[in-house]
């Protein structure tokens, strides 16, 4: 099943705070970036976010999803109509995720 848009620009304006957040369509679904590193994405109408350390401990009773059959678990976000800490996540997240790989 794919996201909806309307989905998406829910997340979005959710997020609209914080800067630089930009998504990217794959497959029926979005990747989520942010300041240019992935943070998650949204999956089956299901916000999705790397498991990195700051993530887990402000969201200590989340449950692991797998976004895709063969992907890697993610967290899921329920707390999804609190802007002030989707905020807060993915402002504590950013220092955790990887750089982008550099493209040949």
């Amino acid at each position: 099943m794919a996201s909806s848009k309307e989905y998406l620009e829910f997340i979005l304006e959710q997020l609209a705070e914080l800067e630089e957040i930009t998504y990217r369509a794959m497959m029926g679904e979005y990747i989520l970036y942010y300041r240019g590193k992935i943070v998650g994405g949204i999956y089956d109408d299901r916000l999705l976010i790397k498991p990195v350390k700051s993530a887990i401990s402000l969201m200590p009773d989340a449950t692991y999803e797998l976004p895709y059959e063969g992907a890697k678990e993610m967290l899921l976000v329920d707390d999804v109509d609190n802007k002030d800490f989707l905020t807060q996540l993915f402002n504590a997240m950013y220092e955790e995720l990887p750089n982008p790989k550099k493209k040949k």
